[in-house]
């Protein structure tokens, strides 16, 4: 870049929540630097690949329509939209933490999540239902209930997420830097006083008296995957940017930063074995696998290792991806007969699955062990209930085969050719350890007491999530802490105020 300018705030990275960030502390009145390691072509981080689902606590379908842009495909009548207190918010993204979380984060995530949203659409982000799946039935007369929580999309996923807040943070007048990958923080005595950026012949210093860290986590390296998650990570996918390698993670922690969250666990997911090692700006996040519910997974054995009908998808598929790790080969098939394969989501169209008329068939086909997936299915559909299959609701429809895991809804005996086995690997999203934060962003040392000019928002900051993560979750975490800092930076320097 050239010769710095006098700012007020530097954000470092430019996802979701660094862009937030930076537009919160514009819109405060601060002269922000926006640097970003990426090129411009790429800019966006993780967010740029996201589907675009925000987690949101709201009283019901007035909130939920207030937000949606408008679309006369919708028939509102024929929509369920239950209320998703800020209690139920709390129970299914805090609860899978196992106390590990810190809960007076995701109260306050929770209680700004719907104010948050609704700022984010008069910042220019246009919201939509999420109810792809099951727009069919919709305009043919039927009824569609929405997933509580996770209601609301960016129309036009990630991509068009990004894209709007950078015309809105230009608009305003933030400054944006690209291919600026910052190396270090400068620091006088226990200050951060701002960034080293490095170029391409030099480092430069650029000084602010707040810096805000958005610069992700640690899941685009496989040397940190390897350290702090454990064998077999360095050989995931990374299904977002490549340069969140958590560097600047890892320079902050040497400059007496605390540490918080669980460092031994991701966001995990199924995905298509034949993925890009890491995130393709041209396919996006095409190649995700979540219709798993409805029907089984099994290993290169045949043999099943998981509950598939465990709860609703968006409150299982973070972690599907770490017990797929655990199997042979790191490699699994999602099998479906003709009633699952018609509630496939759209994505499954952009993969090439296996075929064939019997299960004898399709075991060859895939190279599993003689009469091991015929005996798997068998078990599976003898143990299959007589009951009412509803796609839409946990249904109660569960089995428990003899040798296997059960699958507690959901659980149809396959019978129905043709058969189609989609071969499926791990593909990380973003990892849960990262640097302690308060709920003004601000990143405390080892002693407990804050650092000075030091925030930290998004996925570079830990101690929000834990196991598990239902949908959404990263996004509404990122988007309310960014805004958080935006406004926490101001402050501290007696901007607008």
């Amino acid at each position: 870049m050239s010769e710095p300018a006098e700012f007020d705030v530097i954000v470092v990275g430019a996802g979701n929540a660094g862009l937030l960030a930076a537009i919160s502390a514009r819109e405060a009145g601060c002269e922000v630097l926006l640097v970003e390691a990426s090129p411009r072509e790429e800019r966006g981080g993780n967010s740029r690949f996201a589907s675009g689902v925000y987690r949101v606590a709201h009283a019901g379908a007035r909130d939920i329509r207030e937000l949606v842009a408008e679309d006369a495909d919708l028939q509102w009548d024929r929509i369920e939209i239950e209320p998703y207190p800020l209690d139920r918010f709390l129970e299914e993204v805090g609860g899978p933490s196992q106390g590990f979380a810190d809960a007076a984060l995701l109260t306050d995530i929770a209680a700004k999540s719907l104010d948050t949203v609704r700022w984010m659409r008069d910042l220019g982000v246009r919201w939509s239902l999420s109810i792809s799946k099951l727009a069919d039935s919709m305009r043919h007369g039927g009824r569609v209930r929405t997933t509580a929580g996770a209601e609301v999309i960016a129309e036009g996923n990630g991509l068009a997420l990004v894209e709007s807040l950078f015309a809105r943070a230009e608009e305003l007048g933030v400054t944006v830097s690209y291919g600026s990958p910052v190396v270090d923080l400068v620091t006088r005595g226990r200050t951060v006083a701002g960034v080293v950026i490095r170029t391409e012949d030099a480092d430069q210093v650029v000084e602010a008296p707040v810096t805000i860290l958005a610069c992700g986590g640690f899941e685009a390296s496989a040397e940190a995957r390897a350290r702090y998650l454990g064998q077999n990570w360095d050989l995931v996918k990374v299904r977002g940017t490549r340069y969140n390698t958590g560097a600047l993670l890892a320079k902050a922690l040497d400059h007496g930063a605390a540490a918080a969250g669980h460092w031994s666990a991701a966001h995990a997911v199924p995905i298509d074995s034949a993925a890009p090692p890491v995130g393709d700006l041209t396919i996006g996040d095409s190649t995700a696998r979540y219709s798993y519910p409805y029907g089984i997974t099994v290993n290169v054995d045949g043999q099943r290792f998981l509950d598939e009908g465990e709860d609703e998808m968006q409150l299982t598929y973070a972690e599907i991806g770490r017990k797929i790790l655990a199997q042979p080969g790191a490699s699994a098939f999602q099998i479906f007969d003709r009633t699952g394969c018609a509630l496939l989501e759209p994505r499954y169209s952009t993969a090439k699955p296996v075929e064939a008329d019997t299960i004898e068939e399709l075991e060859a086909a895939l190279g599993v062990p003689p009469g091991r997936l015929t005996e798997t299915v068998r078990k599976f559909n003898a143990a299959c209930p007589q009951g009412q299959f509803d796609p839409a609701v946990k249904d109660g429809l569960g089995a428990r085969p003899d040798g296997q895991p059960p699958k507690s809804n959901w659980a149809v005996a396959l019978t129905a050719p043709p058969y189609r086995a989609y071969r499926v690997t791990c593909g990380i999203t973003f990892t849960f350890g990262g640097l302690a934060v308060d709920a003004d962003a601000r990143v405390p040392g080892v002693d407990g007491r804050p650092i000075p000019g030091l925030l930290a928002v998004g996925e570079i900051a830990g101690g929000f999530f834990a196991h598990r993560v239902p949908s959404g979750s990263g996004l509404i975490r990122g988007a309310v802490c960014g805004r958080t800092a935006g406004r926490t930076a101001a402050r501290l320097i007696g901007v607008g105020s």
